[in-house]
């Protein structure tokens, strides 16, 4: 099974090479790497044609390309025909060894798959508690394991807006749980959403599907959108077993009123691409979470160190809330 490896990138030379360095040690080697670079300067290239890689090749792409969504279209429509699997990871990540070895191998144990998600191991805080654990308020619960929830989930359940769908899946009023809420089980779930920058699909699946437009630059929740419409034609899974390691770079992300706006109006656009004609009771639980957590992120200008990055996002989550009765997003394919 030939496969490829897009990764998207932003003024990120140090934590790419890295990334490439972890992929250079897998026990499958990809047919192809595509390194789609952004950035504003030549940093990454140079830093490319200082360290080779077999394989790789490299695209700086022009002002009009650049943006998460546009970068990987980009990078879509140059992969050799002859792959079979396109991978994308994002570039501040880490892999173990035998990762593609993993996630190559579920497409042979579930051969209906359009698409599977590695698993993010340094996220995950877990315990093995076995399946007759009774979990109390403040635990998520999922196949055996529990891990401890947030504020923000454990006030949800008290007032009855907690999702009620497993991880991956998202309910009628959205604001499900992602994948990461899976535990390290080792085992492969089916899903319906991957993240984008640990995720792999079959070549088929660009034939009839691209990355929305909609989602500029940073381009939040650009991965449940794409993964959504792919889960409308065919089955998603995401496998514990093909671990790696997010360390979240700073370069590159917006500013938090900027990322406070985004959560809201792609959180919105994503719900309606999975649910263009929700109910009166999905419309209020989804405003009456979203109202919720802008007031959760206001409080925390009183309860964390980063008073500023707190009241900023909460202000862009406020903001956004109220732009969606003026101007909503339009929704594209």
């Amino acid at each position: 099974m030939k496969f490829s490896l897009i990764i998207c990138t932003y003024m990120r030379p140090k934590p790419l090479l890295q990334l490439l360095q972890s992929v250079q040690e897998q026990t499958l080697y990809p047919d192809e790497i595509l390194i789609v670079d952004g950035s504003m300067n030549q940093e990454t290239e140079i830093a490319l044609k200082d360290n080779p890689f077999p394989n790789l090749h490299y695209f700086a792409v022009p002002p009009e390309h650049r943006g998460l969504t546009k970068q990987r279209n980009y990078g879509v429509e140059r992969i050799d025909n002859m792959v079979n699997v396109v991978c994308f990871l994002d570039d501040d990540t880490i892999l173990e060894k035998d990762y593609f070895e993993q996630l190559l191998k579920t497409y042979e144990i579930y051969p209906e798959a359009l698409g599977v998600g590695g698993y993010i191991g340094n996220e995950s805080q877990c315990e093995f508690v076995g399946e007759d654990y009774q979990p109390s308020i403040d635990e998520f619960f999922f196949d055996g394991w529990k891990r401890k929830d947030g504020s923000r989930f454990v006030l949800r359940k008290k007032l009855g807006l907690d999702s009620d769908c497993p991880p991956g899946f998202s309910p009628k009023f959205s604001h499900g749980r992602s994948v990461g809420f899976l535990p390290p089980s080792g085992k492969i779930y089916e899903v319906e959403q991957l993240m984008g920058g640990v995720s792999s699909f079959r070549k088929e699946v660009f034939d009839i599907l691209k990355f929305s437009t909609y989602f500029e630059g940073y381009g939040l929740y650009e991965d449940a959108d794409f993964t959504l419409r792919v889960a409308k034609t065919g089955k998603l899974y995401v496998n514990t077993g093909a671990k790696l390691y997010h360390y979240h770079a700073v370069m590159g992300r917006p500013n938090q009123y900027q990322y406070g706006k985004m959560v809201v109006r792609n959180g919105w656009y994503v719900w309606r691409v999975k649910n263009p004609t929700p109910s009166i009771n999905a419309k209020i639980k989804w405003h009456s979470i979203t109202i919720l957590l802008a007031l959760i992120r206001f409080s925390n200008t009183f309860t964390t160190t980063k008073r500023k990055q707190a009241f900023t996002e909460a202000l862009g989550r406020t903001v956004g809330w109220w732009s969606l009765w003026v101007n909503k997003p339009k929704i594209k394919n």
